[in-house]
């Protein structure tokens, strides 16, 4: 059995300026899934750095309030929703809200840095 505490995994800024803790991770455990789940934040007033990957994404919002931008979409997400995110659209999230904007980030298949485009400093 596998089990592993988010209070034990490293936090980073990822390169779309998130803050990430990854949860699974074929790179990192000895765990085979064809997905990777990361625990990501981003604080009141910040947006994340337009980004795009060559796999799918889903966000499940935990905490907070956000706008979502995918390619030329944008739509308020709260807790509880969850954002699926296509295969190389353009995204980046904003946290519109008083507290952090905290959400699972679901890569399928699994993240890998060459299948990450960032795009720049978001406005």
């Amino acid at each position: 059995m596998f089990v592993k505490d988010l209070k034990k995994c490293k936090e980073i800024i990822a390169g779309d300026n998130t803050t990430l803790r990854e949860l699974l991770s074929h790179r990192n455990e000895d765990v085979f899934t064809r997905y990777s789940l990361a625990h990501a934040t981003v604080k009141p007033g910040e947006i994340t750095h337009e980004h795009r990957l060559k796999s799918s994404e889903v966000y499940y919002i935990l905490q907070g309030e956000g706008e979502m931008y995918v390619d030329y979409e944008k739509e308020k997400v709260l807790s509880g929703q969850v954002i699926y995110i296509p295969p190389n659209s353009v995204q980046r999230i904003k946290n519109i809200g008083t507290c952090e904007l905290v959400f699972l980030c679901i890569v399928d298949p699994a993240w890998r840095a060459e299948d990450e485009e960032i795009k720049g400093l978001a406005e």
